[in-house]
């Protein structure tokens, strides 16, 4: 029987993070000018605060994060390649909009128009991915939704790969963040193209600038997608890292492109300055657990994965951790079989629970290695 004994070198664990509660009226969130908004930390997947995070809005250009992460999916699965030509169609050269005035029967890289749709936010560069992807942007749209509702994003009905204005078009900021976490999260690559700030295509001929004015004025951004339109306004998915933790900053319906940008900065400044994260372990080896009936008499615990746990800095010095850990287990025992769990809280708040499992596995003793067993306890006795 596993009997749990708590609170076990409950002061052997270097601690830290926790997830924080986020929700509307975080105590010193900044004020922003935007219909919704929200701040995420991406390795948790925490939101930080927010405000009307679930109303559904059109999002414009940011709707190309989708657009991105399904064409960065397709290069991680081998389904598509940086230097793969691309033909682009009469219906991607017909996009009007933020483009890079691609011609029908042109012939440009898949590595060439995703920096054209992460830098230049161009609508003929995301449709012609789309179509050559898919088949049609139709189609691609249809594996943009399959995704959304893969990711959980319950508010999302996306109509076309670009954001300009269709009708139904809409997510959230919070959907916004799922689909922006994904992207950064799984596909850090993404850097290479959202990072850049002065670029040019067709060898030098056509420059390209970001339109997120953050990449070059904003100490650690990493991007990600601006969008505006006269219904959408002014809306960015912002992403910044700094000493290891990088967030998540969704602004929509902001009035202008200056408010969208300081909005934006002042949420990043506002996670930056009050949260942190940090790893999390044991700093010594944690205590053998008896195997009955086991060739082996002891297995070692182990924690089933590292972990890193987001915390308010003025809660680092009230993180504690206890051990819950079983005193025996049966044999046989599989690698990997849980004997316990790690418990990290602050006051009643549990953050998060970490599994302890076996390092290896303990076959049962069989009825020889029993006797075996008690022969070799006769001579060593004797």
């Amino acid at each position: 029987m596993k009997k749990l004994a708590a609170a076990l070198l409950a002061a052997s664990f270097m601690l830290v993070p926790a997830q924080a509660a986020g929700a509307p009226g975080t105590p010193g969130a900044p004020a922003v000018d935007a219909a919704s908004w929200l701040l995420m930390e991406k390795e948790t997947g925490t939101v930080l605060c927010e405000e009307n995070a679930h109303d559904k809005l059109e999002p414009a250009s940011v709707t190309k994060v989708m657009t991105l992460l399904l064409v960065m999916e397709a290069i991680q699965q081998g389904r598509l390649n940086l230097e793969d030509t691309v033909q682009v169609s009469a219906h991607a050269a017909s996009m009007g909009g933020s483009q890079v005035y691609l011609k029908e029967g042109e012939l440009m890289t898949v590595d060439d128009l995703l920096k054209a749709v992460a830098v230049a936010s161009g609508n003929d560069a995301a449709v012609a991915l789309a179509e050559h992807l898919a088949g049609s942007e139709e189609a691609f749209v249809e594996r943009m939704n399959q995704r959304a509702a893969e990711l959980g994003m319950a508010d999302t009905c996306f109509v076309n790969c670009t954001g300009l204005p269709a009708a139904g078009h809409l997510t959230s900021a919070y959907d916004i963040a799922l689909m922006s976490r994904e992207l950064i999260l799984n596909h850090p690559d993404i850097r290479k193209y959202t990072t850049i700030w002065m670029d040019s295509l067709r060898n030098g001929a056509f420059q390209l600038s970001n339109t997120n004015k953050l990449i070059r004025f904003y100490e650690g951004a990493t991007g990600l997608k601006t969008g505006s339109t006269d219904a959408a306004k002014f809306c960015i998915s912002a992403t910044a890292e700094r000493d290891g933790m990088e967030l998540i900053a969704v602004i929509m319906k902001s009035p202008t492109r200056d408010t969208r940008t300081e909005a934006a900065k002042a949420l990043l400044n506002f996670g930056f300055a009050n949260y942190t994260l940090m790893d999390v372990y044991p700093n010594q080896a944690l205590p053998p657990v008896e195997v009955l009936l086991g060739e082996e008499a002891q297995v070692q615990p182990v924690l089933d994965q590292s972990s890193r746990i987001l915390v308010s800095k003025d809660q680092l010095n009230a993180v504690e951790s206890r051990l819950e850990l079983c005193e025996n287990v049966e044999a046989p025992v599989e690698a990997g079989q849980k004997l316990g769990e790690m418990v990290v809280s602050v006051g009643d708040q549990v953050l998060q629970t970490i599994p302890i499992v076996a390092a290896q596995g303990v076959e049962r003793i069989t009825i020889p290695g029993i006797f075996l067993r008690l022969v070799r306890g006769l001579f060593m006795a004797g």
